[in-house]
């Protein structure tokens, strides 16, 4: 009975994350009426954000909790399986975490090649949420939270891209947001194999956790030394610095 009360808590907590994290797609919409240079002192504090989030999360969180189940040899193979297997979807299936606008200095790949890629990121996603889940609802939680701080960017950078694809405003928050609805798929997926192999969180959260810090480190941090000036390098530094904290006070609830 109580495992069963246990069980359907975690199907609310991972679907209503996975939830919001797809809405997030919807968020770009938001940056119509802002100006370049408004929209980019935005991005530069989200996008410096969520590197300290994503490293947190990593390093506070997922790497933490797998240790307390296998041995610190295991996991680190998970976690550099998870490095590696994060480079080739990036070399190979052009996946892109940019979250920079379109812009002449800085093209993208267009349209449909984007939601492909970006479908698939958000599918990653809700695998990542519900596998926390699955450890416990505070990870889940911690999870969540950094894995919305770095949809945040993502999302107003894939919007800029649909619309400079030629998209209509409309149909281009219609594929973004069923882009991001393949989150929900993955979580599903991820809790019904849940369901049927108890071992398989030991794999996907230090292979999260390698994800996590791939992306913050080979996607993140190289769009924040684009930035020079002293002032901004300052701001990003103390955003990275927030992100971390925050996700090292997250540990309090666990």
């Amino acid at each position: 009975m109580q495992w069963c009360m246990m069980a359907s808590e975690i199907w609310i907590y991972t679907l209503v994350s996975v939830s919001l994290v797809s809405i997030l797609s919807l968020i770009g919409v938001v940056t119509l009426g802002m100006s370049d240079r408004l929209l980019n002192k935005i991005l530069l504090f989200l996008v410096s954000f969520s590197a300290g989030a994503l490293f947190g999360g990593a390093f506070f969180h997922l790497i933490p909790e797998a240790s307390e189940e296998s041995g610190i040899t295991t996991v680190a193979a998970y976690v550099v399986l998870g490095l590696l297997v994060f480079f080739i979807l990036e070399k190979f299936i052009h996946w892109r975490h940019c979250h920079i606008p379109t812009s002449k200095e800085h093209p993208h790949p267009l349209g449909i090649m984007n939601l492909v890629g970006d479908g698939f990121h958000n599918f990653i996603d809700g695998v990542v949420i519900a596998a926390s889940y699955l450890v416990s609802i505070p990870l889940g939680v911690a999870t969540t939270f950094a894995v919305i701080l770095h949809e945040v960017p993502q999302e107003m950078g894939d919007f800029g891209i649909l619309i400079h694809a030629g998209f209509r405003k409309s149909k281009a928050l219609l594929f973004n947001f069923a882009s991001a609805l393949t989150a929900v798929l993955g979580a599903l997926l991820t809790l019904f194999i849940g369901a049927r192999f108890a071992g398989i969180t030991g794999v996907m959260v230090p292979f999260t956790a390698g994800g996590f810090i791939y992306i913050a480190g080979s996607d993140l941090i190289p769009e924040l030394h684009k930035e020079c000036a002293p002032a901004k390098s300052l701001l990003q530094f103390l955003a990275i610095v927030l992100g971390i904290a925050i996700m090292v006070a997250f540990t309090l609830l666990e």
